[in-house]
């Protein structure tokens, strides 16, 4: 149950390919989360349940809640000045509200879940009640983002507005001069 959250990311000079590439760890944690179930059903919480477990808990833990930071405070602030644009969708308002509801949703649904992982990490084997719910509603999130948004955010986004979402990416994660850095390369 190899779960793949170490995939090289984009740098924060290219923060619209970085939130694709959280998109992608996000999509190998659910497509876990859909194999735990019938692993845990033929082998127990084993090690290799458990380290999965783990490696989940951990990306949700830590990095899931500045993705949607990145999303809610930064990237979708800035989209919703598109809105009127004639370059932008019609729908592009309506999306940017949509998504940013979803994300306390998602959270919410995500501590329920968290202590059934919590328990798998510990050895002890569980259903994982609510975790196909789950990962239906984040994949449809994902699909919007990933099939409509980020490439309208491609579109749209002029280079300074990718300065600053790109910094303030990286401030968010303890990195002020990473975007300085990386944008040398």
């Amino acid at each position: 149950m190899k779960l793949q959250l170490h995939e090289p990311a984009p740098g924060f000079h290219r923060p619209i390919d970085f939130l694709r590439a959280c998109h992608r760890r996000i999509t190998n944690c659910l497509d876990t989360l859909e194999r735990l179930p019938a692993h845990i059903e033929q082998h127990g919480a084993d090690a290799e349940a458990q380290s999965a477990a783990r490696r989940v808990l951990a990306y949700f833990e830590q990095a899931a809640p500045q993705h949607h930071a990145d999303e809610d405070e930064d990237l979708f602030p800035i989209l919703h000045a598109y809105r009127d644009d004639p370059g932008a969708h019609p729908q592009l308002g309506e999306w940017v509200d949509r998504l940013s509801a979803e994300h306390p949703r998602l959270e919410a649904a995500w501590h329920t879940l968290e202590p059934s992982l919590q328990d798998i990490a510990a050895g002890r084997a569980d259903l994982l009640q609510g975790a196909e719910e789950w990962v239906r509603l984040y994949r449809a999130h994902l699909e919007l983002e990933d099939n409509a948004v980020l490439p309208l955010a491609d579109h749209l986004l002029s280079p300074e507005e990718r300065t600053r979402l790109g910094r303030s990416m990286a401030r968010r994660r303890g990195i002020p001069d990473a975007y300085a850095e990386q944008a040398d390369e």
